[in-house]
């Protein structure tokens, strides 16, 4: 069987950077189920799973358009620190904010007694992505998969819909 655009995909996988550095891996782990056309894998490696077969081993690198997208500095902003009252803030902690454009997560990137700086940028925003990949197995997705949008376990989904 050949991947379509919903199929569910076992697959394993190793992403890094340009640079090697390992970001995530599946290895000595349970492999990744994904139902594809879902928008659970990034855009670029759903378009390289297209036409892969089982047992297919690959290696594709990502360009950030097709990955988390460029840094938009924009969404770099420093707050007031009185905006976090009552919670004690350290570089790295991520918060949802209400922003003009709807909810956000947001990474805490600099801190002082005064101000907070934020950034709404995915982590990995910018940066080109290599994956190696694995395809363990392929097959059709259900009927209820399809209209629920993800994959269900062997007892169903366990998910009120």
């Amino acid at each position: 069987m050949t991947i379509t655009s919903d199929s569910v995909v076992t697959l394993h996988y190793t992403v890094s950077t340009e640079d090697g550095t390992t970001l995530d891996s599946s290895e000595g782990k349970e492999p990744l189920v994904v139902l594809l056309g879902q928008r659970f894998l990034i855009e670029g490696l759903e378009d390289a799973l297209i036409g892969k077969d089982k047992d297919d081993s690959f290696n594709v690198s990502i360009e950030p358009e097709k990955a988390y997208g460029e840094r938009v500095d924009e969404l770099v902003q420093t707050v007031p620190r009185s905006m976090f009252e009552g919670t004690e803030v350290e570089v790295g902690m991520s918060f949802r904010a209400t922003t003009p454009q709807g909810e956000q997560s947001v990474i805490i990137i600099e801190t002082n007694d005064e101000e907070v700086v934020v950034d709404g940028n995915h982590p990995l925003a910018g940066i080109p992505l290599t994956f190696d990949v694995n395809v363990v197995d392929i097959r059709e997705a259900t009927e209820q998969e399809r209209e629920h949008g993800h994959v269900h376990g062997p007892e169903g989904c366990g998910h009120d819909h």
